[in-house]
């Protein structure tokens, strides 16, 4: 059975397809892992969305489920990285502010959020500054939930990728 099921998303021709014989897989184990099913829905829609993004050379790989779960491990990965940085940070002892220090930190933020488009902008900031679940921000914006999840995920990598560029 789970042979037939490995070959069936082998064989899985469109990304529809592979969605589809892989969602729900990918989902459980990575409920498992996070313990947290909205987590693990974050993490799945990332890895999914990353996968999309590269389907033409995917498409061709003879484990395209390999690299969709490594994917998805990856972002895992990285979530508790930055939860644990976050944690050393809050647990430092207060030291004195740097103006200098925090004006450039300001800067380089509002730097990276002004390669933000407005949509992803007000999708980044209702769901991961505000706490809004996707349903709520899309009612506020007047779209699905999967496209504010599509477009906190641009803007988190959009974000990322900005500031490490800057930082550089």
């Amino acid at each position: 059975m789970v042979q037939a099921a490995i070959a069936a998303t082998e064989m899985a021709a469109t990304f529809e397809d592979f969605f589809e014989a892989e969602r729900t897989p990918l989902f459980r184990a990575l409920c498992l892992i996070t313990g947290d099913p909205g987590e693990a829905e974050e993490i799945a829609q990332d890895a999914f969305l990353r996968l999309w993004e590269r389907w033409d050379r995917v498409r061709d790989m003879d484990h395209r489920a390999g690299y969709l779960y490594r994917s998805a491990m990856n972002g895992f990965r990285s979530r508790r990285r930055r939860l644990a940085r976050a944690a050393r940070f809050a647990l430092v002892p207060h030291r004195e502010a740097d103006a200098f220090e925090q004006s450039d930190l300001r800067d380089s933020v509002l730097r990276a959020l002004d390669k933000l488009g407005r949509r992803q902008r007000a999708a980044g900031v209702l769901t991961d500054l505000l706490g809004y679940g996707s349903a709520e921000a899309g009612r506020l914006l007047g779209v699905k939930a999967t496209t504010v999840r599509t477009l906190a995920a641009e803007a988190r990598a959009t974000l990322r990728n900005e500031l490490e560029r800057i930082d550089a």
